[in-house]
């Protein structure tokens, strides 16, 4: 992908005539796109106001180790330096949509479709690489052949769209280049963003290491001017050879910050621009109003000091026993030398405000299908049903000021043109029918558990299947610590940071009688759900002309509406009640759920680490929503270097939560990531990047048809009908878009929280004094 790019007024019956597909909210395609839930926070500006010259210091939390972008350890600077220095032919707009660059490109279309996709590329005349030579059909066709997997050489970390080109050549005139097609491709526009000179691309070697440490050739406002790793700074600076509108800032510096000195180095002023968590966000905002008050401060360390601690602290430290008034002596010191470290931070934090959005990445709850309880897809639809997606959502957003709406879409977020609102293919919250699949997958309250083990041996749970895994490995299995219903924080007692949500914390149990769903009924429920899947497409469309009769406003309150009574599928078959009690207050009072035998519990996979505070809050109100269906939650923190590579890669989990970036190519960039995970020739399963092991043949065939499909409207069809079908296999559940806080100096102009666009390198620069930037953030 490029280095840019991360909701039928008419009731539908279904053919079986027993369940009716709930009315969903239909509107044209750019209607159910809508826009951007966030607008850009950038201070915009014209270039006539802003200055010429000076440097913007730019936070960056590792310097990058390649400047390859095509490269597997290429990261979020590997982007920023690609975005300033190398060719972008399409650059992601203000609503994630692809865009043509004018500065590379005149035009670009396909031009013919039979017998093969041809498609055109008109260069712009300027434009030409740092050394002078023009770009063009060698450049393009030395990516082709580097990035198209035919040369095992070259160590590439994708290949996707390359692998479908059939040949590369000049067309009429050095300007043009003709690039033909073995297979249709519809996502034709994410190839050559960034584009690399020939030097690069050409051979093997040049790809795997000449590019990884400088850029001797570049095209853009910026060139490559040097890195010092010791110093951790990455220069770029304005490119005199440039055709484009000039650069406004001489220098652009990557500076390494690592997340936890942001503050210092923000309020040390080595920074101009960085992006920062809601503590650093909420410091500045309180430096701001501070500002011009005397007295100490109400918060930080100091804060926290009442008179009566004051008194006891003094009496202490004066007191008779000299360790005790020795170890206080010592803390006083500590404590007075962090308040005014403190409030030095504090002073220097004045000098920026905090620019915010939303990324163009959603986070989501991840199951894992693989194996113990959620392989049944009945349990995992009961915890998507259990799930209040909106609360979860303004935990996040709304005490940050900003929008709390649930994602809609695996594939795409508001404002992209492949964003529709699927997630009535399971529905929103509702206890009731969560408990009742779970009847349906013979999971009961008030089971008596059978087989226990001798004393001393700990007893395996449902979903437990890591302790086993542990015992094999020799490591010593974790303890499980009863749990309540906890705190926001997600702290707990035990000191491995294993709890578990959901015990009966000797609460009495629902004696009622239990109800067990009619059998079979998972082979139907699938059929079902995957049919609800396929009709909202075509009720959507069949809704289209009555729906245009409507105000667009209210298209939005429709798709909810609609979404609140949720789908067929998501609901255990006809004539199946959900077990006694199974309200809000009555599932908890239920006590757990179990199965022959043992009871539902699931292991939380979290990271430790300061930074990830608000996943454990995230998690803490999701354990409690399963509580009061039955399910339990032991929660596991990890640390943060391990939790993506051992436990989520690796499968270690049952529940987990991390993002996604958004892409202008759901097609393409999303089809690794819900493939059906596959056998590989060692006996071991290739799960590409679906880590939650969730995945169907019918999703994969409806990727493959999108991206095979040249007809805009049509891939764009397939690739919401493709989103359906994710939601109805319930292997993963976006929860909210990302926030995105940046901290600012408050004269730097046309740079912040971008959003979806991609930066403006050639604008971003200090405003004139004097001069005020032109609004706010963006509007919706």
């Amino acid at each position: 992908m490029s280095h840019d790019r991360a909701r039928v007024r008419s009731v539908v019956f279904l053919a079986t005539g027993v369940l009716a597909l709930p009315a969903l909210a239909g509107c044209s395609s750019n209607d159910e796109a809508g826009r951007p839930v966030a607008g850009q926070d950038v201070a915009p500006a014209a270039r006539d106001l802003v200055a010429d010259g000076g440097t913007m210091n730019w936070a960056v939390d590792e310097l990058p180790e390649t400047f390859n972008s095509f490269q597997a350890d290429a990261d979020e600077a590997t982007a920023r330096v690609a975005g300033a220095v190398l060719p972008s032919l399409f650059r992601l707009d203000a609503q994630g949509r692809a865009q043509r660059n004018a500065d590379f490109l005149e035009s670009a279309e396909v031009v013919e479709r039979e017998p093969q996709q041809v498609v055109l590329y008109k260069l712009n005349q300027q434009a030409v690489w740092s050394d002078g030579r023009e770009i063009g059909a060698d450049d393009f066709a030395a990516q082709w052949r580097a990035l198209s997997g035919r040369d095992s050489a070259y160590w590439t970390a994708r290949n996707a769209g390359y692998d479908r080109i059939a040949k590369i050549e000049r067309g009429a005139n050095n300007l043009e280049v003709r690039v033909t097609f073995a297979k249709p491709y519809a996502d034709w526009r994410s190839l050559f963003s960034p584009l690399y000179p020939k030097q690069i691309m050409g051979t093997p070697d040049s790809f795997n290491d000449g590019a990884r440490r400088k850029l001797k050739v570049t095209a853009g406002p910026f060139a490559l001017g040097g890195t010092d790793r010791k110093a951790g700074d990455v220069t770029l600076e304005r490119n005199a050879r440039w055709w484009g509108s000039p650069a406004k800032l001489n220098k652009i510096v990557l500076r390494e910050v690592g997340r936890a000195e942001r503050a210092e180095a923000l309020a040390e002023g080595r920074v101009d621009l960085a992006a920062i968590d809601a503590a650093e966000a909420g410091r500045i905002s309180q430096a701001a109003r501070d500002k011009g008050s005397e007295g100490p401060l109400t918060h930080g360390p100091g804060a926290t000091i009442t008179p009566a601690r004051a008194l006891r602290s003094w009496a202490i430290a004066h007191g008779s026993d000299e360790e005790a008034a020795d170890t206080e002596i010592e803390a006083r010191a500590k404590t007075r030398k962090a308040v005014r470290r403190y409030a030095t931070e504090q002073e220097g934090l004045r000098g920026y405000v905090v620019r915010k959005s939303l990324e163009p990445a959603y986070t989501q709850l991840a199951l894992n299908g693989s194996e113990g309880p959620l392989a049944d897809d009945r349990v995992r639809r009961a915890v998507a049903r259990a799930l209040d997606r909106e609360e979860l959502a303004k935990a996040v957003l709304k005490p940050l000021g900003l929008p709390a709406e649930p994602v809609g879409s695996h594939l795409a977020l508001a404002g992209q043109q492949a964003y529709a609102d699927n997630s009535g293919a399971l529905g929103e919250q509702d206890t009731a029918e969560a408990r009742a699949l779970l009847a349906d997958a013979g999971w009961t309250p008030g089971a008596l558990l059978k087989g226990k083990k001798e004393e001393g041996e700990k007893e395996k749970t449902a979903g437990g299947e890591s302790d086993a895994k542990d015992e094999k490995a020799g490591k010593k299995p974790k303890d499980s610590a009863d749990g309540g219903d906890g705190d926001d924080s997600g702290n707990s007692d035990s000191d491995d940071g294993t709890y578990i949500v959901g015990e009966e914390d000797g609460k009495p149990g629902d004696t009622g009688t239990t109800v067990l769903a009619p059998a079979p009924a998972a082979a139907y429920q699938r059929a079902v759900l995957n049919r609800q899947a396929d009709v909202l497409g075509l009720a959507r469309r069949e809704a289209d002309k009555e729906k245009k009769k409507e105000p667009a406003d209210h298209a939005r309150q429709d798709r909810r509406d609609q979404a609140k009574g949720g789908a067929p599928g998501a609901y255990a078959p006809k004539g199946t009640a959900a077990p006694k009690g199974s309200g809000a207050k009555g599932a908890a009072a239920a006590g757990p759920l179990a199965k022959d035998g043992k009871p539902l519990t699931l292991r939380f996979v979290l990271p430790s680490g300061d930074g990830s505070e608000q996943l454990r809050t995230v998690a803490d109100r999701i354990s409690r929503m399963l509580q009061k269906i039955g399910i339990r939650t032991e929660t596991a923190k990890v640390a943060d270097e391990s939790y993506f590579k051992d436990h989520i890669a690796s499968g270690q989990y049952d529940l987990a939560l991390y993002s996604w970036p958004a892409s202008a190519f759901p097609a393409t960039d999303a089809r690794p990531i819900f493939a059906k995970p596959v056998p590989a020739a060692d006996g071991s399963l290739n799960v590409e990047q679906n880590y939650t092991r969730v995945g169907t043949d019918h999703i994969d065939q409806l990727f493959d048809q999108a991206v095979g499909e040249l007809d805009e409207e049509t891939s764009r069809s397939l690739v919401k009908k493709a989103d359906a079908r994710i939601w109805a296999e319930a292997g993963s559940i976006p929860l909210y878009q990302r926030p995105q806080l940046m901290a600012a100096r408050p004269n730097l102009a046309n740079a912040g929280a971008f959003g979806f666009q991609a930066p403006r390198y050639e604008d971003i620069g200090f405003l004139k004094p004097g001069a005020k930037p032109s609004g706010g953030p963006a509007a919706k």
